[in-house]
């Protein structure tokens, strides 16, 4: 047995339930979001912590906030600046939900699931709160983003198009059925490939 494999096994065994496992991992999650949320900030002052500062901004201490990720609810700290400046990119102002979250949703939503199912699965599998408006907000969302992607301008010249086809599983009128995506690409004149349709 590789000294890796040796040395991971002798550190799960410190953990005696899946729930203690779980626990540690969303731990470790939160340190990881705080470190990268302290990086931001040091890359938006032009200085690390405990150095001292050129310009007038500086740091000014640390705000609560509760955010919704894959392993439940959890309470980071996110720093701040004086002028009120940063506007962190991992966990942007005024949003509670972690991306992983979202995708999970857009995913289920994407398989033909109801608002109400998604609603209960996020609460049974991350004992997370979401309400059926939340949730449509973001699968409005993506609808909207499709919407102006369908209705985006188009090259007047393609060299090439191509069709293919991929064969989905989706939920409809409470059966499973295969259901194939007809894709449509074609090559520019400066070579490139694009998705012409869906």
């Amino acid at each position: 047995m590789k000294k890796e494999d040796v040395l991971s096994e002798e550190f799960l065994k410190q953990f005696k339930t899946g729930e203690e496992l779980y626990s540690f991992l969303a731990q470790i999650q939160k340190r990881g979001v705080e470190q990268i949320l302290e990086g931001e900030l040091d890359s938006h002052l032009g200085y690390d912590k405990h150095q001292p500062s050129d310009g007038s901004n500086a740091r000014n201490g640390h705000s609560k906030k509760k955010i919704k990720n894959q392993f439940g609810v959890a309470e980071i700290q996110v720093p701040r600046d004086r002028d009120s400046s940063f506007a962190p990119e991992l966990v942007p102002k005024r949003k509670n939900m972690a991306q992983g979250v979202e995708n999970i949703i857009i995913s289920l939503y994407a398989k033909g699931m109801s608002v109400s199912d998604i609603e209960e699965q996020i609460r049974e599998l991350y004992n997370i709160e979401l309400s059926t408006s939340a949730i449509s907000r973001i699968t409005e969302r993506v609808s909207q983003d499709i919407t102006l992607w369908q209705n985006r301008p188009l090259e007047s010249v393609y060299c090439i198009v191509w069709m293919d086809g991929i064969v989905f599983k989706v939920r409809e009128n409470s059966r499973v059925i295969d259901k194939t995506i007809y894709i449509a690409i074609g090559l520019r004149t400066d070579g490139k490939k694009e998705v012409l349709g869906l």
